[in-house]
Formats: structure tokens, C-alpha cells, sequence
């Protein structure tokens, strides 16, 4: 557990990164600071490991005051991730990575066997263990990053803006990499970004600070969306809040339309029954194993001769699908909107098509969980 007691910061021209905060970042959890610019999260994250010792206050690991500790062997008993990676470019990836166990006294031999663990438990491949920094792209350089900081298993990780130099299909990769890192390691995650959408992403508790170094809340993502304690944190994380809080409820329980489902053999007179019957403008065509193939509108089937079957007719496409077993709501009503027919498809794991669920269907659900 890492504690701040009205941990203060001010600087000689009198600026006030940090004002007077008390927080507690609970054991095994992730933590995030978000906020704006200059509203004190990185210099808090860096009072941990005493990168930045605050004016007044103090910070507590276990109830242990962290300046009776010597600062490099804090340090080096936790891990710390930065936006740039910040690897050594004259070392290969395995010697980046062993670079702290070696500090702390491990054999060589040892350092690199479990730099060797490392690799493969971050997505890395054996073959890049040779590799230097500037062969890899800047999300490998990142894991190797997460790698370096996780190899001395140390019990807190600090994390700052560790994902933001690299492009949004990477960082949401990484994202999810670390949360199932997390999922395993159960390490105390301090992780700082400017980001929202990432803290709700990754985050078991949201601290925000506002302008000044003054911690505005820190709740549960789920509860932060939905209660934001003033202006202030509403406006920072957004008016699409509503939205991003759809997150939190699964998809599995939508009752979704299974007679608008029809196998592309079937003739067009039994396509049109199933869409009067489901009173549905629109069926979605499947093949024999239920994969989506597209959409067909009914004034497109009425317009069709009856014997002609679903294959030969011209489909619209399905947009995307979701997971009805592990997607939430927000990820339904994303298909739904983002679908030509307004309508999401909802799918198993192994990508067959379990039904359909309409924008006005979703709304009734979104409504009652709102």
C-alpha cells in the first residue's frame, strides 16, 4: 500500500505542483492519475520513488516513511516505465532487461535466464533478444520497457504516460497487454496519462487532479462516470461520459433477434416470412455455419422473384460484430450505430451469429441500466 499524507511539493519560484495530498493506492491494484497539465500527477508518481521529494507531507509504503529508505535502493525495488522506454541504445533487448537484477547483485547468468521469461511474458519473440533498441518499433520498445521494469519482480510498478508516443492501434495493444499482465502479476500499478479513455481502459481507481495539484476525486472508474464530484471532473472527462459508461455492463444480457437470422440457401420467400414475423425492415443472411454474409432489406426481398435464393441476391455489409459473451453495451451500440441496417450483430467466440439487436432495442436496454 502506498500512502501520501498531505505530501505537498512547491518550487522556489513558488510554483505548487502538489498541494496537500492524501491518497491511498491500494495493494495489487491499478491506480491512474489523470488530469491536465500542471495539475501535479507526475510529480506525485515521481515522490514515490524519490525522484522528487515533496516540501511537506510525506509518503508511506506498507506505513514504512520512504525517506528513511537510501533513494537508489528504493529505486531499484520498484519498477518505473516512461514514455520513451528510456533502454540503454548501446545494449541488446536481454541486457536492457538485466539491467536492474545486476545492479541488485544477480549473477549474469541468472539476470539473463530471467530476462529470457520476461521476453515471452510481455509478446516478445526469443529472436529479439539480440536486437538493439533502434531495430525496434516503438511499441516493442515499450514492452521491453514493461519487461525491464517487471524482472526483478518488484511489488509497485510506476508507469509515466508510458504508452503516448506511439500510435492508437499500438497503445490500445499495450493496453491490453498490460492489463492481462496485470491480471497475472497483480502488481500496485501507479500509471499517470492525460488520457480519459485509457484510465477508464486500465484503471481500478481514477485519481484526478485538477490545475494547481489539488486532487479533485478518486473513485472507481464505474462510479467516477457516473458521479463526478463537481464541474470540474465532468468537464475533464467528458460530456460523452454516458457513453464510456456503457463499458461497465455486459452485452450478454440483450435479447437478441434470432428469426432475422437466415442461411443464404433459403429462398426469398422464407426470408420475407422471417422478417414479417421478427417486424424487422432488414435479415441478416448467414452462411452454413452462421457467419455473417450481409444484410438484405425486406423491400429488396419483396422486390425479388420468391423461388431466387438469399445467395444470389446483392447484400449490404454487416459493419462489425460483437461478442455477446465478453463485449459490454457500449461495444453493441457502437456496431448498431456504425451498421448499414442499424442493427448490431452479435456473435459466439467463434464468430457465428447468434442474432440481432436493433438501435431501438438498445436503447430500451441502455435506458434501463442508465
Amino acid at each position: 500500500m502506498i500512502t501520501f499524507e498531505d505530501a505537498t511539493k512547491h518550487y522556489p519560484d513558488g510554483t505548487v505542483a502538489v498541494d496537500g495530498l492524501n491518497l491511498t493506492v491500494e495493494t495489487g491494484c491499478t491506480t491512474v492519475f489523470v488530469g491536465p497539465s500542471g495539475s501535479g500527477k507526475t510529480t506525485s508518481l515521481r515522490m514515490i520513488n524519490r525522484m522528487v521529494e515533496p516540501t511537506s507531507g510525506c509518503v508511506l509504503i506498507d506505513g514504512k516513511d520512504i525517506r528513511s529508505q537510501d533513494p537508489a535502493l528504493l529505486r531499484r525495488s520498484i519498477g518505473y516505465v516512461i514514455q520513451q522506454a528510456g533502454l540503454f541504445p548501446h545494449r541488446t533487448v536481454l541486457d536492457n532487461i538485466a539491467t536492474v537484477p545486476r545492479l541488485l547483485g544477480w549473477s549474469r547468468s541468472r539476470s539473463r535466464a530471467k530476462a529470457h521469461e520476461l521476453l515471452e511474458l510481455v509478446g516478445l519473440e526469443p529472436s529479439q533478444a539480440k536486437r538493439y533498441p533502434h531495430q525496434l518499433s516503438g511499441g516493442q520498445q515499450q514492452r521491453v520497457g514493461v519487461a525491464r521494469a517487471l524482472v526483478a519482480d518488484p511489488p509497485i510498478l510506476l508507469m509515466d504516460e508510458p504508452f503516448s508516443a506511439v500510435d492508437p492501434i499500438v497503445r490500445a495493444g499495450l493496453q491490453e497487454e498490460l492489463a492481462r499482465l496485470q491480471s497475472e502479476l497483480r502488481k500496485t500499478i501507479v500509471f499517470v496519462t492525460h488520457d480519459i479513455d485509457e484510465a477508464v481502459r486500465i484503471g481500478d481507481r481514477i485519481a484526478v487532479f485538477r490545475p494547481g495539484g489539488e486532487l479533485a476525486q478518486c473513485d472507481t472508474p464505474e462510479r467516477l462516470l457516473a458521479e463526478p464530484v463537481d464541474a470540474f471532473v465532468e468537464s475533464f472527462i467528458g460530456y460523452d461520459r454516458g457513453v464510456r459508461r456503457l463499458s461497465f455492463f455486459p452485452a450478454r444480457n440483450l435479447s437478441l433477434r434470432e428469426e432475422a437470422v437466415v442461411d443464404h440457401q433459403s429462398k426469398v420467400e422464407w426470408a420475407l416470412s422471417a422478417a414479417t414475423v421478427s417486424g424487422e425492415p432488414w435479415v441478416l443472411v448467414v452462411d452454413h455455419e452462421r457467419r455473417p454474409l450481409g444484410w438484405v432489406s425486406d423491400a429488396q426481398l419483396r422486390d425479388s422473384p420468391s423461388g431466387l435464393a438469399l445467395a444470389e441476391l446483392p447484400r449490404t455489409p454487416y459493419g462489425h460484430t460483437f461478442d455477446v459473451a465478453d463485449d459490454s453495451l457500449r461495444a453493441a451500440l457502437d456496431a448498431a450505430v456504425l451498421s448499414p441496417a442499424g442493427r448490431a450483430v452479435g456473435v459466439d467466440e467463434d464468430g457465428c451469429v447468434l442474432g440481432v439487436v436493433s438501435q431501438n432495442d438498445l436503447g430500451t436496454a441502455l435506458w434501463s441500466v442508465s
